[in-house]
């Protein structure tokens, strides 16, 4: 049976697992006769498919395995409520950037001023440059940590952690943790001090960060490794999930008084 070097070139590609070169080889040769393409042009467009397919579905992954909690993203930010976010900055670490140096960005604030949104914003722009993430509460990072002790495979996985580019703390401060618990959070903040990332987000100032660890000169030097290559951003103002609500139950026609 005859075959055309076109499907030769089908058949290898399903060979390879190119799956998206192998089903538009064919629809693209006819535009590159089409457009009088050269075999370069051809054979670059085609690759690009595949390779933006293949990009797409591995940000997909690892977006999936994250574990983010909502998908947030910059676009949805909502700036005007917010104008304390520095933007320019903002936008600068969604370049991932910092990930390449392993610096750490530090988002501070009372509740529902947009840390975790911008935490989760950076995280899903960090999987779309192609760096692994991984996103849990405070608490669950030290519930993760006090299983892995318990089982005698802390110093593991803190090795196995050192694999994942940008890990995300969120929340802390908002449970005070034991004297165990802050030891576990130092011991995951010092491991990637200079080799991976963090981004972690917290209600209380600096100065309170001894009440939430249990000891604060264990607080004191955790801050110092977090600090050190770090980007601190610092938002205030009201709670917009508080003010929402507030617009929401505010008549529609003003009531007179008497």
């Amino acid at each position: 049976m005859m075959t055309s070097p076109l499907s030769d070139a089908i058949a290898a590609a399903r060979m390879l697992h190119l799956p998206i070169v192998a089903d538009q080889a064919e629809t693209l040769a006819d535009e590159a006769r089409d457009r009088a393409w050269g075999y370069e042009e051809y054979l670059a467009a085609l690759l690009q498919r595949q390779a933006a397919v293949r990009e797409a579905n591995g940000t997909l992954t690892r977006i999936r395995r994250a574990h983010f909690p909502r998908t947030s993203t910059l676009q949805d930010f909502n700036w005007t409520y917010q104008p304390t976010a520095p933007r320019q900055l903002v936008e600068h670490l969604a370049t991932s950037t910092f990930i390449t140096k392993a610096d750490n960005v530090v988002l501070l604030g009372p509740p529902g001023v947009g840390k975790t949104h911008l935490a989760i914003a950076l995280g899903i722009k960090a999987c779309q440059h192609g760096y692994p993430v991984m996103f849990k509460t405070a608490v669950d990072w030290i519930a993760d940590l006090a299983q892995a002790h318990a089982q005698g495979m802390l110093a593991a996985r803190l090795q196995d952690l050192d694999r994942v580019a940008l890990l995300v703390i969120d929340e802390l401060g908002y449970i005070p943790l034991d004297a165990d618990a802050g030891n576990l959070m130092f011991q995951l903040v010092s491991a990637r001090y200079e080799t991976g990332s963090i981004i972690i987000t917290s209600n209380l100032d600096f100065a309170r960060w001894g009440e939430t660890l249990a000891d604060p000169t264990l607080a004191a030097a955790m801050i110092d490794r977090l600090v050190h290559h770090a980007d601190i951003i610092a938002l205030k103002g009201d709670s917009y999930r508080t003010r929402s609500r507030r617009d929401t139950q505010k008549p529609d026609h003003p009531t007179r008084t008497v």
